[in-house]
């Protein structure tokens, strides 16, 4: 059979045969991300307005340093100089940030939607070379798989945090301020334990899953998680906001929450 040689053409910034509205989902995650950047950058640098009652901001979970009833250790880190305005979330945001920064799926939405690389498929890039995560700095993305092991440990925290949100002065009762942090709790839970690292490490790890009953099970359950991992990713992101803004105009006394029990 002859062989047919097909001519290549680079396509220029933008240009595509699509004609579908492509360019929807990278205007959106860059509105969704970008509000999202915006929001908890300013709300961790407040420090204030982030407890009401039982109630503590995700973005300040846990409060190692702080003035609520929340805190664990003081006031201030030891050492911490006073000329220089403190926030308890400046100590925890690296974790869960660091954890979203560097996961699977985000790392594809913001490559296309903030980098345009490409902007979409079959949509032509700004650039002629490709480095992809084989190189630096790009393959620092690969610490991905270590920050699993520390944002399982924030959803216990987080956990913790929504069940003590049941428990008022008067004893226990439910608020929607109760709720709000719980459907958060679950929301950040289900995007966690979807993550593809975790997935690999409970059962991809192993030749022959079917042989190890727990680890088939456990595996089963992120991949079911999984399936729907972008979705977990992007309603875990908006819980964990309102949840803070929740808290915060509560504690502003904008919001009153109110009891159901």
């Amino acid at each position: 059979m002859p062989v047919v040689s097909l001519p290549m053409r680079s396509r220029g910034f933008g240009e595509t045969s699509r004609r579908d509205r492509w360019w929807l989902t990278p205007v959106a995650v860059v509105l969704g991300l970008g509000g999202f950047i915006v929001y908890s950058t300013w709300a961790a640098l407040q420090g204030q307005h982030y407890t009401f009652g039982p109630y503590l901001s995700p973005f300040y979970s846990p409060e190692l340093w702080g003035d609520s009833e929340h805190a664990w250790f003081g006031k201030l880190p030891p050492g911490w100089p006073g000329w220089l305005p403190y926030s308890p979330a400046l100590l925890i945001l690296w974790a869960p940030a660091g954890f979203r920064l560097t996961c699977y799926y985000y790392r594809g939405a913001y490559y296309k939607a903030f980098w345009a690389d490409p902007p979409a498929c079959a949509v032509g890039e700004p650039r002629k070379g490709y480095i992809g995560e084989s190189n630096w700095p790009l393959r620092i993305q690969n610490i991905h798989r270590y920050f699993l092991y520390v944002a399982v440990l924030f959803i216990g925290m987080l956990a913790w945090d929504a069940a003590k949100a049941y428990w008022f002065d008067d004893g226990f009762g439910v608020g929607v301020g109760s709720l709000v942090l719980t459907v958060n709790a679950v929301l950040l839970a289900g995007y966690t334990f979807g993550c593809h690292s975790l997935r690999h490490l409970v059962g991809g790890r192993i030749d022959c899953v079917s042989k190890a009953p727990t680890c088939h099970k456990l595996y089963k359950g992120c991949s079911a998680l999984n399936k729907r991992h972008m979705l977990w990713a992007w309603m875990s992101l908006c819980s964990v906001m309102s949840a803070d803004l929740y808290v915060r105009l509560c504690s502003m006394g904008v919001w009153r929450d109110y009891r159901i029990i």
